[in-house]
């Protein structure tokens, strides 16, 4: 019973994943004039399904993100597979976008493998508080690592940290990040194999970028382990950007019926 149930799974995965929308990875809003994050702003997130009708996703989207991981939501399927990361050090450049700070990697910096298809790296980026919330529980901060398949399609993985020790990833960009202005900044040869996911355990489910325009169908992996951060580290993110908001962090989209698998090793 256990197999065909498994099996009805990972075949509704697949579906989901070869008939999602092709997207563009460059399609993130990158002018901050055009959306806050201020909660009675008129360009905050319960009006960005109406500033521009190429944003009408986020309004009356059916798989938006972020999303509130529920236990009793949640399905195991160890046929998942492991997160297979193959990436390598390449010239970036750190780029304030307004509403947070982006690192670019303007080389090949590697890809992820999904189900058979190669996602090559493209970005990074913070969110402070996280966007993705555990039963109800939000984290300090959320790193999306942003990758982009030859016809368009989305794969974002996701780290959660809480306040604690360093980050060291974030650490060595922290010369680059105080200082950084409206624009962008070279850091040279940085490598993606240093930011640490610290687990083999991840959540998936089908959702959409969480800035506008909110467009679907990005495969998110969100890593189970939750890592460290310092105070000093979020408040560097935040007071970078200049955009006078407290936090870049999408609300929640209640879905009732949203689909959360979790993958973990057999012991």
């Amino acid at each position: 019973m256990f197999w065909n149930h498994n099996i009805l799974i990972i075949f509704t995965f697949l579906l989901l994943s070869r008939f999602q929308p092709l997207i563009n990875g460059s399609s993130e809003i990158e002018d901050e004039k055009e959306f806050d994050y201020l909660e009675r702003s008129s360009k905050g997130p319960k009006q960005w399904g109406e500033i521009n009708p190429e944003w009408r996703a986020c309004a009356h989207g059916n798989l938006q993100s972020p999303i509130d991981i529920l236990d009793h939501r949640v399905v195991v399927s160890p046929s998942l597979g492991r997160l297979k990361r193959s990436y390598r050090a390449t010239h970036a450049v750190l780029k304030n976008r307004g509403h947070d700070i982006m690192l670019e990697w303007r080389g090949e910096a590697g890809s992820i493998y999904i189900n058979g298809t190669s996602y090559q790296l493209k970005q990074c980026h913070w969110h402070s508080p996280s966007e993705h919330t555990f039963n109800g529980s939000r984290h300090q901060l959320e790193l999306h690592l942003v990758h982009e398949s030859v016809d368009g399609r989305i794969a974002v993985v996701a780290i959660t940290y809480k306040y604690g020790r360093p980050d060291s990833f974030l650490q060595k960009l922290m010369p680059f990040i105080k200082p950084i202005e409206r624009g962008e900044e070279d850091v040279g040869i940085i490598n993606p194999k240093d930011i640490k996911l610290g687990s083999r355990k991840y959540y998936r489910y089908i959702g959409s970028l969480t800035v506008p325009p909110c467009t679907e169908g990005v495969v998110w992996s969100i890593v189970r382990k939750v890592r460290t951060v310092t105070k000093e580290q979020v408040r560097a993110l935040r007071e970078a950007v200049h955009d006078g908001c407290k936090q870049n962090s999408r609300p929640v989209q209640l879905k009732e019926n949203q689909t959360v698998w979790f993958y973990r090793p057999q012991a």
